[in-house]
């Protein structure tokens, strides 16, 4: 897991959405993330050329996956990106959550507002029961991020990933579906706030050809 975001800014999905990526957006992907990696390190790696990009492209279309882009609305910027990788139907319905933001745009909660929108979608969209997200301990702002979108720390797993060359300890925190839907209660008073907009990113292309002719240099 790579460094989240501290979740400064407001609550909700206002200023960013989730999409596909596309293979148009390998130049500024591959930028942002090439940008960003010694504040990536030790937490993850991320593509940073040409050919690590296509072999996410080519995750996206796999069944068990999911690729969300989290762009800004106001631009169409790509601030970072979350997965859901590993996804498991029959018995479990559950996934596995990683996630980056890009290091120019890093503690202004976009990130959080993001997150927001991929539970919703995980658990109304995907019908999923258990998101699990695993956390390097000294990666404090993507703790951070977790724990302030309702995942509750489940255990430690030594050795359990390697990154840099290095097995790194990491600890887990997950959400259910049912403390997602009590959380999102306990907020309806807020209306979308917490849960953001149901922006699935397959079902996104048409809004996002619908912003793109505001911003006809963009792609």
């Amino acid at each position: 897991m790579s460094p989240g975001d501290d979740g400064v800014g407001p609550r909700g999905g206002s200023r960013v959405f989730l999409r596909a990526p596309a293979r148009s957006d390998r130049d500024e992907f591959v930028s942002l993330m090439r940008a960003s990696r010694s504040f990536h390190r030790p937490w993850a790696t991320a593509p940073t050329d040409n050919g690590r990009f296509d072999a996410y492209l080519a995750d996206a279309r796999r069944p068990d996956f999911e690729a969300m882009l989290v762009c800004r609305r106001e631009d169409l910027v790509i601030v970072g990106f979350f997965n859901l990788s590993q996804i498991e139907r029959g018995a479990m319905q559950s996934a596995y959550l990683g996630y980056a933001v890009g290091k120019p745009f890093a503690g202004r909660g976009y990130m959080r507002e993001g997150l927001e929108a991929v539970l919703r979608y995980a658990f109304q969209t995907l019908r999923l029961h258990r998101i699990e997200a695993n956390i390097q301990p000294g990666n404090h702002a993507s703790i951070a991020l977790a724990r302030g979108a309702g995942f509750k720390h489940e255990g430690f797993s030594p050795r359990y990933l390697k990154i840099g060359g290095r097995w790194r300890d990491h600890e887990r925190w997950a959400i259910l579906a049912e403390e997602w839907r009590a959380r999102a209660e306990n907020s309806s008073g807020r209306g979308d706030e917490l849960t953001g907009r149901p922006e699935a990113p397959r079902r996104l292309r048409s809004a996002y050809r619908a912003a793109s002719e505001r911003f006809p240099g963009r792609r």
